[in-house]
């Protein structure tokens, strides 16, 4: 009689242990400090989703600031070795994995404004880049604009010379297509790297002059011509994905989605409002070039455009197709 007793009671305990076994918390690492707006309007609503369509069985925790490692452009690696479970980063930072979705930065590819949509109705794809790891989401920021230490660019000549940051291979190509030297650089080394003049400017959207306090270290912001318009990602490790029961993917991949879809609106109705606030501040000057100045930059990256996508077909990548594809829509 106490055998089964005893039975029976092992038996509730493990029943009633089921659940809690089965949780999981997610870790999601970011390079951006904590107080980045990324925080509130999308990280915090992806939490949200994924905890109350999983009942709180599956729950997302943040680490900002390069917590479980620095340096912005390990933050693929760190995705796919397990490190993180969750991880926001930039293709961008390492281009050699990611040349079709590179391709939505080339100027003219996409729009700022439609973009993410447009990306989102065609992530499969892309599929074949992300094979190591899960794309929960991918969104374009605000178009890239050029901020300069202390030599306004008023026009296409005035490129010349100068050392502008770069967030990428492709973005390189058209700074140096208008005459400047391109610095491959993260976005959180910008400050410093202006500050001490190792180099003259950056290539970057509007929202870095709060996020990074670019504005103490920028004297002007150049607008008008086609641009790169960099794009961003949330990528999961495929084993922390599978670990997790079929509702929960599908919770996660859903909240992956909108996550995107927040992190579009959240940069560019904030560009426009640090732009305005540049703008206005004594000083500071937003710069937008005249058309007849802004076709001059646009005739300059148009050869870049075509010769990237060109050599993307040659190599396999099916490059007119997606680019075609986002056009469509």
């Amino acid at each position: 009689m106490l055998k089964t007793v005893l039975r029976a009671a092992v038996a509730a305990a493990v029943l009633t242990a089921a659940p809690l076994a089965s949780a999981k918390d997610l870790k999601l690492a970011d390079f951006q400090p904590p107080s980045h707006f990324v925080v509130g309007s999308v990280y915090e609503p992806f939490k949200k989703s994924v905890e109350t369509a999983t009942n709180g069985e599956v729950t997302v925790t943040f680490y900002m600031g390069g917590e479980l490692g620095p340096g912005p452009s390990e933050q693929y690696n760190r995705t796919v070795e397990g490190v993180t479970d969750i991880a926001f980063g930039l293709p961008g930072y390492t281009a050699a994995n990611f040349p079709k979705t590179l391709l939505t930065e080339l100027p003219g590819v996409i729009d700022a404004a439609t973009g993410t949509d447009h990306i989102l109705a065609h992530m499969d794809m892309l599929s074949d880049e992300y094979r190591r790891v899960a794309l929960l989401g991918l969104w374009n920021n605000a178009p890239n604009l050029l901020l300069s230490a202390s030599k306004p660019i008023r026009t296409l000549d005035d490129m010349k010379g100068m050392k502008i940051r770069v967030p990428s291979r492709n973005a390189g190509l058209v700074v140096a297509a208008w005459g400047a030297t391109p610095v491959s650089m993260p976005a959180p080394d910008i400050y410093n790297a202006m500050q001490t003049g190792v180099i003259d400017g950056a290539m970057i959207d509007a929202t870095a002059l709060k996020a990074f306090k670019l504005a103490e270290v920028t004297k002007s912001v150049t607008q008008g011509m086609k641009t790169t318009i960099s794009s961003f990602f949330l990528i999961m490790n495929r084993d922390s994905l599978a670990d997790l029961t079929d509702e929960q993917q599908k919770a996660v991949m859903e909240a992956g989605k909108q996550a995107a879809r927040n992190g579009h609106d959240a940069w560019e109705s904030t560009a426009k409002t640090v732009l305005a606030d540049f703008g206005s501040t004594d000083g500071k000057e937003v710069i937008t070039l005249p058309a007849e100045e802004a076709a001059k930059f646009d005739a300059a990256s148009a050869p870049v455009v075509e010769r990237v996508i060109s050599e993307a077909d040659s190599s396999g990548i099916k490059a007119s197709a997606f680019v075609k594809a986002l056009k469509s829509n």
